[in-house]
């Protein structure tokens, strides 16, 4: 991760002054690293001495960053693991150009490993992405979206990078198709995980520790599994209070909806939707030999469900 952490800097390098400071801002902000961490322990799972996981691992990385970049504008939120975002600090113009220099920089990299396999790993994964935010955004504000619909935001927008981060890995280590297909069921089963628990943090995380206002995902009027399971399992005043919640983005009834939340057990249906993910993404390497790399992605699905941030 030192190593990934040293190409990072190095190929953030422009001579555009403001291109430097955003992009170091924001990958200076504290993030867990989880996706360049998933390309280095699949690659070191199938036996991969080499250095290229290094430069894909910071492709993933710069892919992630872009979104975030272009989401905080879309959401317009002003507040990412504790800090301000971009667009607060520099403007939306400046998050969403840097986004799009982040993007490019990671298509010079990819071109660079010289791998048409991993180029269209990436370039699904990215096109992929790009189609969830859109989804995200109809499904704003529509409290009748249903869990599929949300589902499907979540496999498009979050787990498939996971997904193409850990398949990445597995292609260099010269994995079978069985075993790279099993890799890359892992990385999407773990990123649906890991952001269904998100959503429960968003009602119940701690401020200091998310770096996040609780509501958020409300104030933008974003309809997720807590909110869904509440509507359904809810009496007919607590659901229409939360259809009109969604419906407005609004914050105005949060105490209600919060006590509706935990009423229904909404929480806790999240929480354990997000453990089956888990225990599926394990039981898809289960069959892979033994290694401290393996057993390093066991252990980051058990933490993607007990995480508090």
């Amino acid at each position: 991760m030192a190593r990934v952490d040293a190409v990072i800097r190095e190929r953030l390098h422009s001579d555009v002054t403001l291109i430097r400071q955003v992009s170091e801002y924001i990958i200076a902000s504290g993030g867990k690293r989880l996706r360049p961490a998933l390309v280095l322990l699949s690659a070191g799972a199938f036996g991969y001495r080499g250095t290229q996981h290094h430069e894909l691992a910071a492709v993933v990385e710069f892919i992630h960053t872009a979104t975030l970049l272009h989401d905080d504008v879309v959401d317009e939120s002003n507040l990412r693991r504790g800090r301000q975002t971009a667009n607060a600090l520099f403007g939306n113009a400046a998050s969403v150009l840097v986004g799009d220099f982040l993007y490019s920089r990671a298509f010079q990299m990819m071109v660079g490993v010289n791998d048409m396999r991993v180029m269209q790993v990436l370039a699904d994964a990215t096109n992929t992405i790009a189609e969830g935010e859109v989804l995200q955004l109809l499904n704003c504000n529509d409290p009748d979206i249903g869990e599929e619909r949300y589902l499907q935001v979540i496999r498009y927008k979050t787990a498939k990078l996971f997904e193409a981060a850990t398949r990445l890995g597995a292609i260099l280590g010269q994995a079978n198709t069985r075993d790279e297909a099993a890799m890359a069921n892992y990385g999407m089963h773990l990123g649906t995980a890991f952001q269904l628990i998100d959503d429960v943090l968003d009602y119940s995380g701690n401020h200091e520790d998310t770096g996040k206002n609780l509501g958020d995902d409300l104030a933008e009027g974003k309809p997720t599994l807590p909110l869904l399971y509440a509507m359904r399992q809810g009496s007919a005043a607590q659901t229409a209070l939360i259809r009109g919640a969604i419906e407005q983005g609004s914050l105005d009834d949060f105490t209600q909806v919060l006590e509706t939340i935990h009423a229904t057990g909404a929480l806790k249906y999240a929480a354990d939707q997000a453990q089956r993910e888990a225990d599926i993404a394990c039981a898809a390497i289960n069959h892979l030999p033994d290694s401290k790399y393996k057993q390093t992605l066991l252990e980051l699905a058990a933490f993607s469900v007990t995480r508090n941030h």
